[in-house]
């Protein structure tokens, strides 16, 4: 880990580096993707098996898109049932904590005017749902229960399938969550058939999911054709630590998100430096014993430590970082709670590991990343609904009302505006 002093130029530098992570800009993935959705809104299958042979390595005209329910059951019958067990009951703690995220709309009257809000779900949905490095049953489950939770009629899964396989345990979580269709299409692609619609892949009004640099531009390049949830990127955590806290517990939380991917983001922030010295011959000594080490070798090569003057310029760092994931491992916990602004997530205590959250604990782990916590918000039901006003006047209340519609409208130039209301009011001629 590389430690940066407080009140040091290279302090100020990693710091301003940590607020500009999510501004990426790679040319070539932008080429790549715009190329991927062109052809698959032109040429519909016939793109996605080309890319599906090119990227995925299988023939997607021989396999088939969709995944057969006769599949997903031998799938669930070869899964042990102490996994199918597990799932049942993190769907479970999933469904409960996003059933209190339920939205009703409301009505308000005015003299002889009715408004109001509808909350709406939308008709269908689509989940991406990554593979490669490992199997995520779990974002499978976090992004499809909302959804369902929301009253999505049709939510269906895209599941990157390199060589053309599902995990067991991915198809396994695809029948408790009760999909209406699962494919075996990865990549941008799958984005693109999700956005445009193709003869096998439907259309949906919303994209759910996190995925790699060509999934995330992908989706950046389609907002406008379909909603997002939100362009999600690598994996981060940072703890906030004091001197109470148990080095061992700090080392294998960031080392829980830093065994993610190569590009995860985790620090630790403290005012202790005999923590800091402590924390990192843990993630020495704890590194050692896990799999994965090319890709914790990655990510620990970029581990911040900021070693601050007190908790109160901790907090401040921790608000202007802005992580996904947030660890509060202090000896007041909760107080420094009320003080955060900006996190996705935020885990209070030392025996919170981030990891009950990515699991079981039903707060979703689909988070804002790159810094985007300052404005964006998890996963959850809000991102299924949308909302939709209703005016209702009466004849008395537009005639009281119409002089300043009347007044405004002319005052900006748009004189049918304000003829639309004197004609109902008989001040003006059709």
């Amino acid at each position: 880990m590389r430690w940066v002093k407080s009140g040091t130029t290279a302090f100020r530098k990693a710091l301003a580096d940590g607020e500009r992570r999510g501004e990426t800009d790679s040319a070539k993935v932008r080429a790549v993707v715009a190329e991927v959705l062109a052809r698959v809104r032109e040429e519909g299958d016939d793109a996605l098996a080309e890319f599906t042979r090119r990227f995925d390595r299988f023939d997607l005209r021989r396999r088939g898109a969709a995944v057969s329910r006769r599949e997903i059951d031998a799938a669930w019958r070869r899964t042990p049932k102490a996994i199918r067990a597990s799932l049942a009951l993190a769907a479970s703690r999933i469904e409960s904590f996003h059933r209190h995220q339920a939205e009703s709309g409301f009505t308000a009257e005015l003299p002889g005017a009715l408004l109001g809000q509808r909350i709406l779900p939308v008709a269908r949905a689509g989940v991406y749902v990554p593979g490669g490095k490992a199997a995520y049953p779990s974002t499978l489950l976090m992004n499809t229960i909302p959804a369902k939770v929301a009253g999505v009629r049709e939510v269906y899964a895209a599941c990157s399938a390199p060589g053309g396989e599902l995990p067991d345990v991915v198809l396994a979580a695809a029948k408790v969550a009760g999909l209406q269709g699962v494919f075996r299409i990865g990549g941008a692609q799958a984005i693109a058939a999700f956005a445009y619609g193709t003869r096998s892949i439907p259309r949906v009004d919303v994209i759910a999911g996190p995925g790699n640099a060509y999934v995330t531009e992908a989706k950046r390049q389609v907002y406008g054709v379909v909603g997002l949830d939100m362009l999600a990127g690598p994996s981060e955590l940072v703890v906030l630590a004091d001197r109470t806290a148990r080095a061992g517990f700090v080392a294998a939380d960031l080392l829980s998100q830093a065994e993610h991917d190569e590009d995860a983001f985790v620090a630790l922030v403290t005012d202790s430096a005999r923590l800091a010295r402590k924390v990192d011959a843990e993630l020495a000594t704890q590194r050692k014993r896990l799999p994965r080490q090319g890709i914790l070798a990655g990510s620990l090569s970029r581990a911040a430590g900021f070693l601050v003057r007190g908790i109160d310029e901790g907090i401040d760092v921790v608000n202007r970082l802005a992580p996904e994931h947030l660890s509060i491992m202090l000896e007041e916990p909760w107080g420094a709670l009320e003080r955060i602004r900006n996190a996705g997530t935020v885990y209070v205590g030392h025996d919170s590991p981030v990891a009950m959250g990515d699991y079981l604990a039903g707060v979703n782990h689909t988070l804002p990343t790159g810094g985007a916590a300052r404005f964006a918000s998890p996963l959850g039901v809000a991102t299924f609904l949308k909302r939709m006003n209703v005016v209702s006047y009466q004849f008395r209340a537009l005639a009281d009302d119409f002089p300043h519609v009347v007044r405004l409208a002319e005052k900006e130039g748009l004189f049918a505006h304000a003829q639309a209301v004197r004609i109902r009011t008989g001040k003006g001629a059709p």
